[in-house]
């Protein structure tokens, strides 16, 4: 077992490990998974299955709280997937699949698209993880979502 003191690990090795651990998830699923050294593009790795190749996006977090993905690197289509792990110290990272296609029509509260017209900040994608939005997530365990790809 590994160890779960994820609070005791940097931003950067959080992230790295939240990486390596979707591979294994995708892979224990069936996928084929291909690593590229650059991520350029916003793609951490391509999952294949039944001959469909996915583009995968990986977010590690630690606390329930607000994440983002510039929308210059998502691409929103049905191949692109956003791997989202949440991470509590002393349990196994819990693992969500999901598709890019959720920004077409953002709920406004678990999912948001963000333009900061007039402003500095680039536009982006978010994904509100609190404990309001918890139940909405569950849609997207890995275990229900993977099955539909």
């Amino acid at each position: 077992m590994p160890k779960t003191k994820w609070s005791e690990l940097s931003h950067l090795q959080l992230g790295q490990y939240g990486e390596y651990y979707a591979k294994m998830e995708f892979t224990s699923y069936g996928f084929d998974v291909y690593t590229s050294e650059v991520d350029d593009h916003g793609v951490d790795f391509v999952a294949k299955k039944n001959g469909i190749f996915y583009e995968v996006q990986v977010k590690s977090i630690r606390n329930d709280n607000y994440m983002f993905i510039r929308k210059s690197k998502l691409v929103l289509d049905d191949k692109h997937l956003i791997c989202y792990l949440r991470f509590v110290d002393d349990q196994l990272p819990e693992v969500y699949v999901i598709p890019a296609t959720v920004f077409l029509e953002p709920d406004g509260s678990l999912f948001t698209s963000k333009d900061y017209v007039g402003l500095k900040s680039d536009p982006e994608y978010g994904i509100n993880m609190s404990k309001k939005n918890y139940e909405k997530m569950q849609a997207f365990r890995i275990e229900a979502t993977i099955q539909v790809l």
